[in-house]
């Protein structure tokens, strides 16, 4: 049996966030936009009862707060995302926290209590400015817990927007570091969608029309920032990712990402790309080991056909795809992000707790994820 949820209405297309007013004024009348530091949101707020919370940078259990008690401050019907994946989350946050009393750590996986979500969640409207992270329709938020070390996510289908609105025009304007890791994270997310054992018949074909369009254009977009058609390319495969990802499960590079991304503080899209070739390679040489006539190593070669349009690709063109692909888009390595060899151990031992790495084609052993980490270095 399969089940498939995502956002209540999908809007996607260049040009569609001039529908954004009547999408909004559907929702509810009093806004509030949580919004990147520089979003021009003077057209939405413009004659509304609307207020504006900015935030920049992957949301901490702090920043969750702070937003939470504005929010009940100011009450709104309806709460608007506009900015990139971290502001999406933050505003998912705000929209199922807001209208109860209780505290993001009540909620937290893994390092909070992990209770259950309230209900009675305010209606999001989530328009991403980056193609990345899909947070548009993902029922889940990663929230960075600093005294940890790690993230963890707020989880749950009250967290699913009422709207995602996915304009390409939008994001035209992201410089080429922002792009690269944007797209390395839609791109991280399709292929662990795919190749995950909780893949189902519904999210195959949108991880795979992902990858097809992500290995076709994430090098075009990041030199050619005014392509619109890659651009499109880039927004559809993120969502597709996000779709794909809620529904299925997601795997240990984003394991990885979430012990490294909360210890580093580092964008989560270059996390994922740092480590993303290296653990893709341990993956593959575990399921040659361990399963090599298992299904594993077949979705890993029909990934590679799809990444690289070469109708005979195995799975270590996908490695040596990757690896090729990061380079080119100048992805510093863990070295560069911050990591020191001190935190290797604790990486490790929080990369297996991770909730992600569960959904691993195959269970990588300590050594395994530690010879990831150096080969990402």
């Amino acid at each position: 049996m399969s089940t498939f949820s995502t956002a209540g209405r999908i809007v996607v297309g260049a040009g569609v966030a001039a529908q954004l007013g009547d999408l909004v004024a559907g929702l509810g009348g009093r806004v509030l936009v949580v919004a990147g530091r520089s979003a021009d949101v003077d057209a939405l707020t413009a004659g509304r009862d609307a207020s504006v919370w900015r935030w920049r940078g992957e949301p901490d259990v702090d920043a969750v707060r702070a937003a939470v008690a504005h929010a009940r401050e100011v009450r709104p019907d309806v709460v608007v995302g506009w900015g990139g994946g971290s502001v999406l989350d933050l505003a998912k946050c705000v929209a199922v926290l807001a209208p109860g009393t209780t505290d993001v750590l009540d909620h937290l996986e893994v390092v909070g209590r992990g209770l259950p979500l309230p209900g009675g969640a305010l209606p999001v409207v989530a328009v991403p400015t980056t193609a990345g992270t899909g947070a548009e329709v993902t029922a889940n938020a990663p929230v960075r817990v600093p005294d940890r070390g790690v993230k963890a996510s707020l989880r749950g289908r009250a967290m699913l927007p009422a709207v995602a609105l996915v304009d390409p025009v939008l994001t035209l304007g992201c410089p080429p570091d922002v792009t690269a890791a944007a797209g390395a994270d839609a791109l991280t997310q399709c292929l662990e969608a795919f190749t995950t054992p909780q893949a189902t018949p519904l999210t195959d074909p949108l991880a795979h029309d992902g990858l097809v369009r992500a290995g076709r254009s994430l090098l075009r977009v990041h030199t050619h920032g005014d392509d619109l058609d890659a651009r499109t390319d880039l927004a559809v495969a993120a969502l597709l990712s996000g779709m794909a990802l809620a529904n299925a499960r997601l795997g240990v590079v984003h394991g990885l990402a979430a012990a490294l991304g909360g210890r580093l503080g580092a964008p989560h899209g270059q996390v994922c790309a740092a480590v993303l070739a290296a653990a893709t390679a341990a993956n593959v040489a575990a399921l040659r080991r361990r399963d090599p006539d298992g299904p594993g190593l077949a979705r890993y070669d029909a990934a590679a056909v799809a990444l690289t349009g070469r109708p005979g690709a195995r799975a270590d063109d996908a490695v040596a795809w990757l690896a090729a692909t990061v380079e080119a888009l100048a992805v510093p390595g863990l070295d560069a992000l911050g990591l020191d060899a001190a935190d290797v151990p604790d990486v490790v031992a929080a990369t297996l707790a991770a909730s992600s790495t569960r959904g691993n084609p195959v269970v990588l052993t300590p050594d395994e994820l530690r010879d990831v980490l150096a080969a990402s270095r």
